[in-house]
């Protein structure tokens, strides 16, 4: 696909919360297009909603009103199963605790995605272990999260996320619970990866230094984007 083309996007995009005597809005009228191989920040001081923002663009909850469309197409009119496959297929996700199984090898970890789209599993691993090899981790396929550091654990997270090759990645605060050092390990290792694979990321983030090492970075306040 062309750097021209929209690979993810939403369109006055509103979220509010009705439980309790106060309705809450969080978002009001957001709206984002995500072109291909682009690198997106999102700051925002700590309950602007940028994880509720980064959640409904991956399908995981839905917008009290808007839409937002991934790969062409839009989520709120797919059902379950079908918004599933598309997240799969489309989508990769890193979060700021790596929510790796903790009963189950590096590799065993990265090969999860490509087992629930169907890859049988001699292939499963043969991908897993290329992609762990991409983020330097291939003396470490047979540790557990345990056995890893911290940034070992989310090098083993974000090779999950690209496994599939997706054509975005939505990640929150990926650098949030690291050293300074590992870090910008890992920010490096996004931007080697954004360059080789082409993958558009979007990254929710406190770190300045990050958000400005990116293509853009926009500020979630009042509920809308700017920037």
């Amino acid at each position: 696909m062309s750097s021209a083309e929209s690979v993810l996007s939403c369109v006055d995009l509103y979220k509010r919360y009705d439980e309790g005597p106060t309705p809450v809005e969080v978002l009001r009228g957001v709206n984002l297009e995500i072109k291909s191989q682009e690198q997106v920040a999102i700051v925002g001081s700590s309950g602007s909603g940028k994880t509720t923002l980064l959640n409904l663009l991956g399908g995981l909850d839905f917008a009290s009103s808007g839409y937002v469309t991934v790969a062409g197409q839009e989520l709120s009119v797919l059902g379950e199963v079908e918004r599933g496959r598309l997240r799969n297929a489309y989508l990769g996700f890193v979060y700021q605790f790596h929510h790796l199984l903790r009963e189950f090898t590096a590799l065993e970890n990265v090969c999860m995605p490509l087992l629930i789209g169907g890859l049988k599993g001699s292939e499963a691993s043969v991908r897993a272990a290329a992609m762990l090899n991409k983020v330097g981790l291939s003396p470490r396929v047979g540790h557990k999260p345990a056995q890893l550091s911290g940034g070992e654990r989310q090098r083993v997270a974000i090779a999950r996320a690209l496994v599939t090759e997706p054509r975005c990645v939505l990640l929150d605060e990926p650098t949030g619970n690291l050293d300074r050092h590992t870090a910008l390990d890992i920010q490096q290792l996004m931007t080697d990866l954004n360059q080789q694979l082409g993958i558009s990321f979007v990254i929710v983030t406190h770190d300045e230094v990050l958000a400005d090492s990116l293509d853009r970075k926009l500020i979630l306040e009042d509920g809308q984007l700017v920037g």
